[in-house]
């Protein structure tokens, strides 16, 4: 038996989108599961990410294909990706989750499992609330939430700086995005990935 996973992001500078790779290769690991990795379309005008040096680091990732709303009825489970917008969701993913009418009409997303990592620039820069908002979406179209169960200690360490809850995994990129994915929020970042693909796995047998 065989389900489909995708993981959904959206990134600026990158650091979602090495959140993301993450999160995929979490879930590769589970027997069964096939991964895509997509990244929803940008609107920030092409001066304006040159300006601000987000064109050069978007070109690392270019080469993900951009997501299309009609293509999440395909998935098992859908595995979203945002950074944090003043404890929100960014503007490109909401835009592209309300191209999602549609599918809500159609129930085509009842049952899914969905599942939820961020980034925010500070340690309480709105992580939490970015993820738990971002659920309600998901409970409209009928979605099965996971989060990171308290299984996966990393996210209670103390010897850190670092992000991930339970409601997720996320990572801190400091005021001037020079901070990197830490290798303890990538690895709950696998394991969010792995764990989602697992229950997918479980509810369609």
């Amino acid at each position: 038996m065989s389900v489909k996973i995708q993981v959904v992001f959206y990134s600026m500078y990158g650091h979602v989108c090495k959140m993301a790779e993450a999160v995929a290769e979490g879930a590769r690991q589970v027997e069964g599961a096939e991964v895509l990795l997509l990244q929803v379309p940008e609107l920030v005008p092409e001066a304006a990410l040159e300006r601000t040096g987000a064109k050069a680091a978007r070109e690392a990732f270019a080469h993900i294909p951009v997501a299309r709303p009609d293509q999440l009825p395909e998935a098992d489970a859908i595995i979203f990706g945002s950074p944090t917008r003043f404890g929100n969701m960014c503007a490109q993913m909401r835009n592209f989750l309300d191209q999602t009418g549609g599918l809500w009409a159609k129930g085509a997303l009842i049952g899914k499992v969905g599942s939820v990592f961020t980034s925010s620039a500070t340690q309480h820069g709105g992580q939490e609330t970015t993820i738990t908002s971002f659920h309600t979406t998901l409970l409209h179209h009928g979605m099965i939430i996971v989060g990171v169960p308290y299984s996966e200690a990393r996210q209670t360490t103390m010897a850190e700086i670092t992000g991930g809850s339970p409601y997720g995994a996320s990572t801190i990129t400091g005021g001037d995005g020079s901070r990197q994915p830490s290798e303890n929020e990538l690895a709950i970042a696998r394991f969010q990935g792995r764990h989602t693909a697992q229950i997918a796995l479980k509810l369609a047998r």
